[in-house]
């Protein structure tokens, strides 16, 4: 969670406008539940007169009303209205605290003139004259006042100021008003503003949505670019680490997984708790006496939430481990078909897959199974809740104490509250897995990798290189190993000769190969170029010198042009046909339809593992290096192929150091030295006549490989 939280930080402008956008969404979504209350009950219940104190009225009805008022808030109330030409009055004034208060002190004045006007007993007439005659005095009026309000508080508060907006009817029907016509601009006016609210609302969300889609398309843009930076810079031991199939992974699937949670948290998660808030806000300024309503369902959802994450949350987090393991088994049997097949081993492999399926499905299910509980006990959750409300609600109108408006109004608020749990609860399902991909993909973006750049490389003092390589008494040992690969390795290569490097299989030389490049450090000892430990040289600038050619050929999707000029757009057409015609790929690329431009697919399916090999090649040399590393990189060629392209090589590379390694004698045999290894040591360095006579392991291996002339002879 903090971890999303922090990418989320990285466009703090966008998330600080998308909260204000929220903001207003949400206001106009608490407000409009408001409005519908008072088109339920002034617009409809009460004619459209939403206050007591009414616009205008007869002074004749002002002195009624003062009658019954104490003279403090006659005074007030007279003050408050001014006479019209009409002779009627007018109220003068707009401040709602005003005509709030005068809403108070005449409701009670206007029901008790109502109840007089049906009393058969006494009318309003015959108070006045009472009043008057000195038969009834100012505080024999308001005690009876008092008495009604006694009377009239057994009814509830709703019941006076009905009788009183019922006098205010009459009044304007007096005055000769519209009463339909009084509704009618009430409710268009009402109705006007909730759509107003309606469109606005809709357009916050529509723009809020929009930000946090760039956002958290941004966020996956940037997670991306990041793992892939630092994928690239992974040696060979941070890539044995991970495996390709986890990095596809966290490099697809986590990062989706974190931008789909960053689009939720922007536009749910932010918005549950203001709405939620607001929605409380609401609740209590209704005064409906039925918060603890909201109390319940607000602790329900939480033990429901509770006991949900608890039983899923560990299952949740191994299931970016089985969708690793399901990946690393596809990509394993896609890239072995041939030999699946060669092997017979379908039946086997399907198992293997079927295993991994099913552990994932297992997982999905329980975690989906766990999660199927969740809605219909929500649901039930808000029913119970709408039932309560309707039910204690439904008391409260009966007693007077509150109006159906105010209900619907408390109703909606309630749902808006227990939805914004609903949101975050749905958010809480996605937040653990997001929370563990968010954990992975940090995991390869702060991994520390084995090969890096010293802070002060000596790239300007080496300057020009000229590509003397030397290994000065190295030795290598792998992570975790307990033994060295490669022990005390000393020689030099020259620029301008060849160096050829043999061995049976397992004794090293691919691990020698792969230490100039840096795929992986020295464990002691050092490697120079022109007297230059590597180390103390960029990985960049290193690389830049050398030419490699790896034991598998590796060609990229595009054509034939875009993989030999794979090393810079600075090579030209001539270098690459150069190239091409060294490495013997000429006749081949000659043949097709398209020359250079013929397509290759990925991983260079559609071409032989010859044709493979030679356009590596041409890769390679195409940079003029001045040191070429060839790692077995002839096996897939034949006899005379082999013989043509050594010569060439020879003839055009008089200026860099030639590392040939090799299974087979007649690669190397005019190589200007020999260095013959053996379970990781040096067993003999010399041409192929010197090691004949010298070193037993090279002629076991010479007299395994050539016939009894060709050793006599010499010559291939």
């Amino acid at each position: 969670m903090f971890k999303i939280l922090k990418y989320l930080g990285e466009s703090k402008a966008s998330v600080v406008i998308i909260i204000a956008l929220l903001v207003l969404q949400a206001y106009c979504d608490l407000t409009l539940p408001q409005y519908t209350a008072d088109i339920v009950d002034v617009g409809i219940g009460q004619g459209g007169i939403d206050h007591v104190a009414p616009e205008e009225i007869r002074g004749e009805t002002l002195e009624n009303i003062s009658l019954f008022m104490p003279e403090n808030e006659a005074e007030f109330m007279m003050s408050s209205y001014s006479e019209n030409e009409d002779g009627n009055y007018e109220l003068n004034t707009a401040d709602i605290q005003t005509v709030e208060t005068l809403d108070e002190s005449m409701a009670m004045p206007m029901a008790m003139l109502t109840a007089l006007s049906q009393s058969k007993e006494m009318d309003i007439d015959t108070l006045k004259a009472m009043i008057e005659g000195g038969m009834m005095s100012k505080e024999q009026v308001l005690e009876y006042r008092s008495k009604a309000m006694e009377a009239y508080a057994d009814m509830g508060d709703t019941a006076v100021s009905q009788m009183a907006v019922n006098f205010v009817k009459a009044e304007y029907e007096a005055m000769g008003s519209d009463g339909a016509a009084v509704q009618t601009h009430y409710l268009l006016s009402k109705g006007g503003k909730m759509l107003g609210l309606s469109v606005v609302m809709m357009i916050t969300a529509i723009l809020s949505s929009l930000l946090a889609s760039r956002v958290s398309a941004k966020i996956g843009m940037t997670l991306r670019g990041r793992v892939f930076h630092k994928v690239i810079s992974f040696s060979n031991a941070e890539m044995e680490k991970f495996s390709t199939a986890s990095l596809i992974t966290r490099s697809t699937n986590d990062i989706q997984q974190v931008q789909m949670v960053s689009v939720l948290l922007l536009r749910m998660v932010m918005y549950a708790p203001i709405i939620g808030i607001g929605g409380v806000i609401k609740v209590a300024s209704t005064r409906t006496g039925m918060g603890w309503i909201i109390g319940v369902a607000v602790a329900a959802i939480t033990v429901l939430v509770a006991v949900l994450m608890i039983v899923a949350m560990p299952k949740f987090k191994i299931m970016q481990t089985l969708i690793d393991r399901l990946n690393l088994v596809s990509r394993e049997i896609l890239t072995g078909v041939p030999v699946i097949r060669a092997f017979g081993r379908e039946e086997f492999e399907e198992e293997r897959f079927d295993e991994a399926n099913v552990k994932l499905m297992k997982n999905q299910l329980f975690t989906s199974r766990v999660m199927t509980f969740m809605m219909p006990l929500m649901m039930m959750i808000m029913n119970g809740i709408t039932v309560m409300i309707v039910w204690f609600g439904a008391h409260g109108i009966d007693m007077g104490n509150l109006q159906v408006g105010d209900l619907l109004a408390f109703i909606t608020y309630t749902m808006q509250i227990v939805m914004a749990f609903l949101m975050i609860t749905m958010i809480s399902v996605m937040l653990p897995r997001a929370g563990v991909a968010a954990e992975r993909i940090e995991e390869v973006i702060h991994t520390e990798t084995a090969i890096h750049d010293k802070e002060a490389v000596k790239d300007n003092e080496a300057g020009e290189l000229r590509g003397r390589l030397s290994f000065e008494y190295v030795s290598f040992k792998y992570p975790g190993a307990d033994e060295n690969a490669l022990s005390n390795i000393d020689f030099t290569a020259e620029p301008g000769k060849t160096t050829a490097i043999i061995g049976s299989t397992g004794c090293g030389k691919s691990t020698l190969i792969n230490l100039i490049p840096r795929f992986y450090d020295v464990t002691e000892g050092r490697i120079t170029i022109d007297g230059i430990d590597i180390r103390d040289i960029s990985q960049h600038k290193l690389r830049s010198q050398l030419g490699y050619v790896p034991q598998k050929g590796v060609l990229f999707s595009g054509d034939i042009e875009s993989n030999i000029k794979f090393a810079g757009d600075t090579i030209t057409d001539e270098e690459m046909v150069e190239a091409a015609a060294i490495a013997q790929a000429q006749e081949f690329i000659d043949s097709k339809p398209e020359a250079y431009k013929s397509e290759i697919s990925q991983g260079g399916t559609n071409v032989s593992g010859g044709q493979k090999q030679r356009l590596s090649i041409a890769r390679a040399i195409v940079k003029r290096p001045k040191i070429c590393l060839f790692d077995d990189s002839f096996s897939a060629l034949d006899y005379k192929t082999d013989v043509v392209l050594r010569k060439a090589l020879h003839e055009k590379l008089t200026e860099s150091a030639v590392i040939i390694v090799a299974q087979r004698i007649s690669t190397i045999l005019h190589a200007d030295q020999i260095i013959v290894l053996d379970d990781g040591k040096i067993t003999g360095i010399g041409t192929h006549e010197e090691l004949l006579d010298s070193c037993e392991t090279y002629q076991e291996i010479a007299k395994a490989q050539l016939s009894e002339a060709e050793l006599r002879g010499g010559t291939l």
